[in-house]
């Protein structure tokens, strides 16, 4: 006959090894958990590093290098606010290009329609705030295959424009470009409703019939930044300069027809002029690059709706 106390202690011994087999596996899958997590956190810590490396403008390491060089800022694309040729970008690349002492001369490489005469304005005005702070570095601008309008209104302020015998140069004039809606509402059946507080508060509107004393006041304002425009390209071309009644008009022309007619001076890279012209072999870029989270940003077009009615209703001139 079996004794009852050996029951019991075979029973609590069961219980002991149950209570010691959950215990190892809850002490088991806490160490596993604490394993991913460990891993997870570095996986996470790594992404956050990459990116930070992507996003960071971490300078140019070659311009603490010894020796002469020219430097090249790169103006490529429209100009406008917000862009890799925004007066922000363009104008802290000329800053630290003519700030560093092994700076023989600025290359201005330009590659652009034009865009907004209030960004052109101001890296003109900055380029000639430069070349009177730092007489002896000069600046050159070198186009590549398109340089008009606001491109053009921003090379007026370089020393020396040169060209490549098939650049297209020049379209100097001021537009201000909209649709006008009216007529397709109309076969629509679509009633436009607007209320304003000032008779003149739907200037332009692309929904309205075109008011002819508010396109009267448009001309007025185009023609006066036109006439910024011209007085810009006087100043910076000067004497060679071979004014014709189509200069201004809006015209473009090839690299070689711009060095007959003043627009340009010869033709010339970025190497040719920092070789020949500088008198120096090795060239350093200082733009600022979009980095990759811009690139994503841009992508998602934030601003595309705003832009679209901003030039369906006329409002925005544009020097291209």
């Amino acid at each position: 006959m079996d004794n009852p106390n050996n029951e019991v202690r075979k029973d609590e011994a069961w219980e002991r090894q149950l209570l010691e087999k959950l215990a190892m596996g809850a002490l088991q899958e806490q160490k596993a958990k604490r394993r991913w997590g460990i891993f997870f956190k570095l996986l996470a810590f790594g992404y956050f590093l990459a990116v930070l490396l992507l996003v960071i403008d971490w300078g140019h390491p070659e311009k603490l290098k010894d020796g002469k060089h020219a430097a090249v800022v790169y103006l490529h694309g429209t100009i406008e606010p917000k862009g890799e040729a925004s007066a922000e970008n363009v104008i802290a690349s000329l800053q630290s290009a003519f700030e560093d002492k092994a700076t023989a001369g600025v290359v201005l490489r330009i590659n652009s329609p034009g865009g907004s005469p209030v960004q052109s304005g101001i890296i003109y005005d900055e380029i000639r705030r430069l070349r009177a702070k730092y007489p002896e570095v000069p600046l050159y601008a070198v186009v590549e295959d398109l340089c008009a309008s606001g491109g053009y209104y921003v090379a007026a302020a370089a020393d020396k424009i040169y060209v490549d015998k098939a650049s297209i140069i020049g379209s100097i004039g001021v537009l201000m470009d909209g649709f006008g809606f009216t007529g397709t509402m109309d076969k629509l059946g679509v009633e436009r409703r607007l209320l304003t507080a000032g008779e003149n508060k739907g200037f332009l509107d692309p929904f309205s019939p075109q008011d002819a004393l508010q396109k009267q006041h448009a001309q007025i304002l185009l023609g006066e930044i036109h006439k910024q425009f011209i007085e810009v390209v006087r100043q910076g071309r000067g004497k060679r300069l071979k004014e014709t009644p189509e200069i201004f008009s809006g015209l473009m022309w090839t690299g070689a027809q711009s060095i007959q007619l003043g627009l340009a001076d010869d033709f010339g890279t970025v190497d040719s002029v920092a070789r020949d012209v500088i008198k120096v072999e090795k060239t350093v870029d200082y733009s600022v690059h979009e980095n990759i989270a811009e690139r994503f940003a841009k992508r998602l077009g934030a601003d595309m709706a705003k832009s679209l009615m901003l030039r369906l209703s006329g409002e925005v001139p544009s020097i291209r």
